[in-house]
């Protein structure tokens, strides 16, 4: 009996590749204004959690 196995590695990018997609496809979408207000509403909190998450860069002049 023979399995066919598919790397890990594989597996990993397959579903990187889908998930880019169907992010694609939901940025089509909203920018379109055709995204369902609710899912608009969510996405717009999950964006401002991110932001209050994200660690505070510093500007600094370049020397």
């Amino acid at each position: 009996m023979t399995v066919d196995v598919i790397p890990r590695e594989q597996a990993l990018a397959n579903a990187r590749r889908a998930l880019d997609a169907a992010r694609a496809s939901r940025d089509f979408d909203r920018a379109a204004g055709r995204l369902d207000p609710a899912a608009e509403l969510i996405l717009r909190r999950l964006e401002r959690q991110q932001r209050q998450q994200a660690p505070a860069v510093e500007h600094r002049a370049a020397a």
